[in-house]
């Protein structure tokens, strides 16, 4: 079977322009279509990435041959002749997203998904492909290389370890789930449970104890694998891809990840990354070792065990699911979780970090809108396209589901009496819908909402179809202080502030605090101000930057004072009554003493 042979290379870095080709030796006799995904998997938004394409022709034969574009993203070349040998696509993309989504290349590194670089040959998905990864001309460019989880093609041609040269995979969807990052990066590597994993930094990091972050990744790693094959202890990506690979775009303030079969692309602040000699685990260390393991979860959840709407995957247009907050919102509860397990953490630290995502969900009214299983479906259009009323209409699948896995987890733990967990649940989604969804010859299929549902009770042997269909499709409150009780957690509401509170989220402009959005039932709503105004003044006094939280602890709740803002070019001069948080919160923490459950939970 002759692979589809595409190549990428570093047109001009300097324009943050790539050269692609993709040459077909057996184009359909009736005119051969060629498609770019619009959107990327695990980021769920039309991103519609033909627009990078910035020049594309067809040749056949030596001779030019006429293409037609169909839609926004799909083109359609002339028929070729059998004689006239095979037919190569020629486009430059232009890459300058500097994200986890899409692509990048200037003078320092190169990025790029395949998803928004290599077109895809329609009718042909199933095809081998090769690609030939080439270096950029230069000698400024002689120390680059490349970091991807690609299978190295054999022979003479066949790219060495890190280096330019040829891969291979096995068809399109392959293809587009190995990002690449080429340059001059630092590289790391470990091994968990016998799996190399490769660690990759990009960007400048002094004194980076890189063997520090392997270490910690190691524990994360074996604690996931055995997680999910507690008797092989076998890493998930091993017949194919043999290696996982991390790499991370650092930069100032940078924080995103996007998972992948066999890799995670990643962004990091570089205060978040460890410094050789300094042995203290801050708090944006452990939230880069958090997002590492969320990723490296959805190897299993999401890569492997899927939704139905996503196999295959439809990359033209949206898929719908009601499911995120399954592999979403159950990936962001077992992301800090194995940090404890795995002793990345303590026990104190997590259940600090429990409090803070169940007190970030209590802030914003939309969760008493919309279910973790609308927020699921609707991700297309308000998750990922978010604006300044985003608290007071949605709720997140990814906290408030992580929310329901917790609630899920101590449920049916307590009910059992611990012979049960949401661990059974998950390895058994793995046995029936992942383990071998790559297995040559497999038939692919993806879990179904009502399969969810009938597994859970099937497999804890406690019938929690109604409680879940609760807990994901309505909008109550969830009864986590309760839970918490069985396992030594003490859950307390805080008492009200006598600190009083505008009800707002701001940003810095010019010196000034512009408002970004007011959320429901806070003092700022009650007064009329919205968000965009340029909040001037408190009782006469200028609300500078820094200052708005030094000015508010000089009254108490039920003051009432004057506030000016502009509105546009508007002065807007408003009565304002001070008043509380409007959400509750809570305070979490450990009990006294040995408790067994809480072992078990933390420890397992």
């Amino acid at each position: 079977m002759t692979p589809i042979r595409y190549a990428i290379a570093p047109l001009h870095p300097e324009a943050h322009l790539f050269a692609v080709t993709v040459t077909v030796t057996t184009p359909d006799p009736a005119g051969q279509r060629f498609a770019l995904p619009a959107w990327i998997p695990g980021s769920y938004m039309i991103r519609d990435f033909a627009r990078n394409i910035v020049r594309i022709r067809a040749d056949a034969g030596g001779r030019q041959v006429a293409l037609t574009k169909l839609d926004k993203q799909s083109w359609q070349a002339e028929p070729v002749a059998a004689t006239d040998g095979p037919l190569t696509l020629s486009y430059e993309v232009y890459a300058w997203d500097l994200s986890v989504r899409a692509a990048h290349l200037d003078t320092t590194h190169g990025f790029f998904n395949g998803s928004s670089v290599f077109l895809c040959v329609q009718g042909q998905e199933d095809q081998p492909c090769t690609v030939d990864i080439h270096a950029p001309a230069g000698e400024a460019y002689r120390d680059w290389r490349v970091a991807t989880a690609m299978r190295e093609a054999p022979g003479r041609e066949g790219a060495k370890r890190y280096g330019f040269g040829r891969y291979q995979v096995a068809d399109y969807d392959e293809l587009v789930d190995h990002p690449v990052e080429m340059g001059t990066f630092q590289l790391a590597s470990f091994r968990a449970c016998g799996a190399q994993h490769d660690v990759v930094f990009t960007g400048r990091v002094p004194q980076l104890d890189i063997d520090r972050v392997c270490r910690d990744l190691k524990r994360i790693c074996e604690t996931q694998i055995r997680l999910f094959e507690p008797k092989t202890a076998r890493a998930p990506f091993l017949d194919s891809n043999r290696r996982y690979v991390f790499m991370t775009m650092v930069t100032t303030d940078g924080y995103g990840g996007l998972e992948h079969r066999a890799s995670t692309a990643l962004m990091c602040a570089r205060a978040d990354l460890p410094v050789r000699g300094d042995s203290e685990s801050s708090e944006g260390y452990r939230t880069f070792l958090g997002l590492c393991s969320h990723e490296y979860f959805h190897t299993w959840n999401v890569k492997r065990i899927k939704p139905a709407a996503f196999v295959p995957y439809r990359l033209a247009q949206e898929a719908y699911t009601p499911l995120l907050w399954l592999f979403e919102g159950f990936t962001s509860y077992y992301d800090d979780l194995v940090l404890v397990r795995s002793g990345c953490v303590t026990e104190e630290q997590y259940v600090e970090m429990l409090a803070k995502t169940w007190n970030g969900v209590l802030r914003g009214s939309g969760r008493t809108k919309q279910s973790v299983a609308d927020s699921s479906f609707d991700a297309w259009t308000k998750y990922y396209r978010q604006d300044e009323n985003a608290p007071n209409a949605i709720v997140s699948y990814y906290t408030k589901g992580s929310l329901v896995a917790l609630a899920l987890d101590l449920t049916i733990r307590d009910k059992t009496k611990g012979r049960r967990s949401l661990d059974d649940v998950m390895r058994a989604l793995w046995r029936r819908y992942g383990r071998d969804f790559y297995a040559p010859g497999a038939t692919q299929r993806g879990v179904t909402e009502t399969e969810v549902y009938a597994l859970f009770d099937e497999i804890t042997g406690v019938r929690l179809g109604p409680l879940l269909r609760s807990l994901t499709a309505g909008t109550g409150e969830l009864p986590l202080a309760s839970l918490f009780k069985p396992f030594g957690v003490k859950a307390e509401a805080k008492k009200p502030s006598r600190t009083a509170a505008l009800g707002i989220k701001t940003k810095t402009e010019d010196g000034w605090v512009r408002l970004t959005q007011v959320l429901d039932g806070g003092a700022a709503q009650e007064a009329g101000l919205s968000a965009g105004d340029l909040l001037v003044a408190l009782d006469g006094l200028r609300v500078a930057t820094g200052q708005l939280d030094k000015l508010l602890a000089r009254y108490r709740v039920g003051d009432r004072i004057e506030v000016h803002a502009f509105r546009r070019d508007e002065l807007q001069v408003l009565p304002l009554t001070l008043a509380r948080e409007p959400a509750a919160q809570y305070k979490v923490s450990l009990e006294s003493g040995r408790h067994a459950q809480r072992t078990h939970w933390l420890n397992r």
